[in-house]
């Protein structure tokens, strides 16, 4: 039996506008070979730091931009690629932008806005999981 040795936060926001939706690479995730594009966002880095915060700084830091969120949507957990025996929490909001995106240096290679209706191949499990969820709730 394989031991659980972690298990991290992950809170971002879902900025979609006219059916298409925003989505990034980060650096750390780069792979020349399997790049995958994600909703941007990251780990809460402290216990005063509630799952809202973190959307809004991640949304600052990896595309400079300001986001109102509006509510939330669905958390996915799932095990994470690139610790084993470790477990992810992607908590999801979807949110309002403000100023144009921008890439980051250090921070991101990519971000684009793709329609909701036909993601990208190369994005990650949660993406679908959660557009397919809210496309779903509208219905």
């Amino acid at each position: 039996m394989d031991t659980l040795k972690d298990i991290i936060i992950v809170a971002g926001p879902v900025i979609i506008e006219d059916n298409k939706v925003l989505l990034d690479r980060e650096i750390k995730f780069n792979d020349a070979e399997s790049p995958f594009f994600m909703f941007p966002g990251g780990k809460l880095i402290s216990l005063d730091e509630t799952p809202e915060q973190a959307c809004i700084r991640e949304a600052k830091e990896e595309l400079g931009i300001d986001i109102e969120i509006l509510r939330p949507l669905k958390t996915v957990v799932t095990k994470r690629p690139d610790v084993a025996e470790a477990w992810a929490v992607l908590i999801h909001f979807l949110a309002r932008r403000t100023g144009e995106p921008t890439l980051q240096k250090n921070k991101t290679v990519e971000f684009g806005w793709f329609d909701i209706h036909d993601l990208p191949k190369n994005c990650t499990q949660n993406v679908a999981e959660v557009i397919e969820a809210h496309l779903n709730e509208k219905i």
